[in-house]
């Protein structure tokens, strides 16, 4: 088996070769399944081999939250082209509910940024969400956030690293507004900013597929007045009291509407999602082999360890411990299961 697989002359190569020399010349009962083993054991492939089939993991859809700006993605887009405003930065933050976004331009990502933006922006005008998502970076996890998380009141998760999929809607709408605000850029490319509000103004107004309603209309309960829309030739306004009934009355029916299709949309992309996919099935104490994802070199290996698994936190994230007792977490698509060679061993 070493001669056939391990040797330079035979190349590390998978299964079907190794398995296709050996048969020419030796036979055993469950040759395959052996062949299979052993190179499943072999170091040298978990480490540099492509994956190309579907990772494990089934997709875990977020639920919908019962009210809106109760659950925020936050998210900084760049850096960029600087503007003539000094701009390179946006941070995003969108309402998991309503789809609705926010995003505000800076010079900076700081975390003073961070805290400021939020604050100002959201909080005191939206009130205090219950839960913000956003990523592991040193803008959002910090002890300034942290104590503005405490003192009103809302808790953060932070997405596993290299693994953007949990702040999935912010994610998006980065891409969609770069794509936009780049058709209205000069050819210096320093205006971009100027864009930014008619374009996050023209995505709130729009109809959104997940939720068969508008961002504005969810979070406002009412149809936002486009400026090239006619105006009202009458208006006809009898009681506060009745109106804010009719409020509450379309406020209702568009938020149950909006979460039965975003509950559909989160079905139907979990049915595509999971064919052909396997659970992963990591226990504790596992090794595992991890992706490396910053400073690999062409020819360096695309997974390092082995680490153990030491908790877990849900079907598809996981802390390990490596061997210098570093702990971090990971998900269960940027690690291997490390796989014995001791019964090959003569």
């Amino acid at each position: 088996m070493t001669a056939y697989h391990d040797h330079p002359l035979s190349g590390h190569f998978g299964t079907g070769r190794t398995w296709s020399m050996l048969r020419n010349t030796y036979y055993w009962p469950h040759m395959k399944d052996t062949v299979t083993s052993y190179i499943k054991s072999c170091d040298k492939c978990s480490q540099f081999n492509v994956d190309r089939r579907k990772p494990p993991g089934f997709l875990q859809p977020i639920k919908p939250s019962h009210e809106v700006f109760q659950v925020l993605g936050m998210d900084w887009w760049g850096p960029t082209t600087a503007s003539l405003s000094g701009n390179r930065y946006v941070l995003v933050i969108t309402d998991r509910l309503s789809g609705y976004v926010f995003a505000k331009a800076s010079p900076t990502n700081t975390v003073h940024d961070t805290a400021c933006i939020l604050m100002e922006e959201m909080i005191l005008v939206h009130g205090s969400p219950d839960t913000i998502i956003t990523v592991q970076g040193t803008h959002f996890k910090n002890e300034l956030l942290q104590a503005i998380s405490h003192l009103v009141g809302c808790k953060q998760i932070f997405s596993t690293p290299y693994h953007p999929q949990t702040n999935g809607q912010t994610e998006r709408w980065n891409s969609t507004f770069v794509t936009q605000i780049a058709k209205y850029c000069n050819t210096d490319l320093n205006n971009w900013d100027t864009f930014l509000p008619s374009i996050v103004y023209a995505y709130n107004n729009g109809i959104h597929s997940s939720t068969g309603l508008s961002p504005y209309q969810l979070a406002f309960g009412r149809r936002q007045r486009h400026p090239f829309n006619p105006h009202a030739t009458t208006f006809v306004f009898s009681k506060p009291h009745d109106y804010w009934t009719q409020v509450i009355q379309y406020r209702t029916a568009a938020l149950k509407q909006a979460k039965q299709h975003i509950i559909h949309q989160q079905e139907l992309s979990k049915t595509r999602f999971d064919k052909n996919r396997s659970h992963p099935n990591f226990v504790l104490g596992d090794l595992v082999w991890t992706k490396v994802f910053v400073g690999r070199h062409k020819l360096k290996a695309r997974y390092t360890g082995p680490a153990r698994i030491v908790r877990i936190l849900s079907p598809l994230s996981f802390i390990v411990e490596d061997e210098h007792l570093q702990q971090f977490q990971v998900h269960s698509n940027d690690i291997r299961r490390v796989y014995s060679r001791e019964s090959f061993q003569t």
